[in-house]
């Protein structure tokens, strides 16, 4: 079943604070360059981790288009901060403690409601959702989307 949000605009007037504490309104690239926008369930744990680093590994790819790249879990500031630094990202993660970010995203829980849930959001330069892909075991595939979303909005300038 398609996502709620698909071909709608991506909230936008969100604010969180990235790894280092900064306030970062997400209106302050979307809509503005292709954003992926991806949910993750928790620092530190080896699926997020392979995940936040096969991001970070394809990170020139994204910036190369003009993209920018985002990551969110209800993880605190201090838990954004040590996983940043311990995989060395290149791209914000933002701390949606209250879970503003993951209900106007409508990012739902996965097994039995217990574990957040793990999505990608693929925002086009109008700030459309043009593709969400939600997985909590294909890890490799929120990261390949994304390279074929970027590659697909490359060819549409």
């Amino acid at each position: 079943m398609p996502h709620n949000l698909l071909n709608k605009p991506a909230p936008a007037d969100i604010v969180l604070q990235n790894q280092n504490g900064e306030e970062v309104n997400l209106s302050s690239f979307i809509g503005s360059r292709p954003t992926i926008v991806f949910f993750y369930p928790k620092d530190e744990t080896s699926g997020c981790t392979k995940e936040v680093c096969s991001f970070r590994d394809s990170y020139n790819v994204f910036s190369d288009a003009g993209a920018v790249v985002v990551g969110i879990s209800a993880d605190p500031i201090s838990s954004h901060k040590r996983f940043s630094d311990t995989n060395r990202l290149n791209f914000p993660l933002l701390s949606d403690a209250d879970g503003v970010a993951r209900k106007a995203f409508q990012v739902s829980k996965s097994l039995f409601g217990m574990i957040a849930g793990r999505v990608t959001y693929l925002i086009d330069r109008e700030g459309i959702i043009r593709q969400v892909f939600n997985s909590q075991t294909d890890i490799e595939g929120h990261v390949k989307k994304s390279l074929e979303f970027v590659a697909e909005q490359c060819e549409t300038e």
